[in-house]
């Protein structure tokens, strides 16, 4: 039997999860709620019920699931209400703006003993789920550095998400996804943390940024958002011990390059524009395979599969509490680290 979903908050992300719940073979849609009139009015045009508010919901028995898809800054309360209620809770990401207020969410829901995760949808990114196969693979040796990117041109979005009170800018918007999805990449704690932000089209948030994540053993990652990038620089390029592999954008396969012969003393100098060279001398078939990653298969309805089976105590959490944290850990160093121009070490 399908469990009932309750979305608090109508706006996009929110409509999303409505949307994908009246399609799921796990989940049925039991009804909306937000604090402005006419996103309920939306909802009920589209034949949707609305709950009057979410005292309302805490008291449903029904509501077996709750989303909470509402600007950031409120988070931690609608949340610790809906777990102190008896409800399993699923929150949007950033699911809160400090570590301190995440650890007070999830000390209720250990209180509660209800299921407490965050809507980390973009670990079933195409892109993303390549990347991380073929570093799983070793086909082409250890990680030496891996960068995501995001770029775009249309600044940020002229809503909550260009506020500072409620919890915008692209650390927390973007950020969290890049960050939580190398983390699930590149094993290993993190030793050191480095982030400059960018405010090209609003002074009061940032509009992009690059962090620098060291990790023990020697691997680097590099995160980078862009809101004023009008040409995109590649979303992945991963180096490694025996070969390189490159994502132009998520609609593109991966490329990858195996070295199976280094043949240095073979290289014959090539004309460039302004003289010779041997160190960036293209290589040829004989040293060198290119080849495409066949593109993965990903579904992002197992986001909603796999919580109701680690509801009902059948399958372990995708998302964790502990790896939302760490994401959270990393964001909080990265805007220590902009604020002071300064790297920082840690261990996270």
């Amino acid at each position: 039997m399908k469990k009932n979903v309750v979305v608090i908050g109508y706006g996009g992300q929110g409509a999303w999860h409505a949307d994908h719940a009246l399609k799921s073979d796990v989940v049925a849609l039991l009804g909306v709620y937000d604090i402005r009139e006419e996103r309920n009015r939306l909802a009920r045009s589209r034949g949707i019920r609305v709950y009057s508010s979410l005292d309302e919901i805490c008291a449903d028995p029904a509501a077996e699931i709750c989303v909470v898809a509402t600007p950031n800054d409120v988070h931690e309360e609608i949340v610790v209400k809906l777990l102190e209620t008896g409800h399993n809770v699923v929150c949007e990401k950033p699911v809160a703006l400090s570590v301190a207020s995440f650890d007070r969410m999830a000390a209720a829901a250990r209180k509660s003993g209800k299921l407490f995760t965050v809507h980390q949808n973009r670990r079933w990114d195409v892109d993303f789920l390549a990347i991380k196969e073929i570093v799983k693979s070793g086909k082409i040796g250890e990680t030496i550095n891996l960068e995501s990117r995001i770029h775009g041109s249309r600044g940020i979005p002229s809503d909550w998400r260009c506020k500072k009170q409620y919890g915008g800018g692209m650390i927390l918007d973007w950020g969290v996804h890049l960050i939580d999805q190398i983390l699930q990449i590149i094993p290993g704690k993190i030793e050191k943390i480095y982030c400059e932000t960018t405010h090209i089209t609003t002074d009061e948030v940032d509009d992009g940024f690059k962090l620098l994540l060291t990790f023990e053993g020697g691997a680097r990652a590099l995160v980078e958002v862009g809101t004023y990038n009008f040409l995109a620089l590649p979303r992945f390029y991963l180096q490694a011990k025996k070969g390189s592999a490159l994502i132009t954008d998520w609609r593109q396969n991966a490329r990858v390059a195996y070295c199976k012969a280094w043949n240095e003393a073979d290289v014959l100098p090539v004309q460039t524009a302004a003289g010779i060279t041997k160190t960036m001398a293209p290589r040829d078939e004989i040293t060198l395979d290119e080849y495409d990653w066949t593109r993965p298969v990903s579904d992002v309805h197992d986001f909603y599969r796999n919580l109701v089976l680690a509801i009902d105590g059948k399958a372990e959490q995708i998302v964790t509490l502990p790896e939302a944290r760490r994401v959270l850990r990393v964001m909080e160093e990265a805007f220590n680290s902009a604020a002071s121009g300064t790297a920082i070490a840690v261990s996270v």
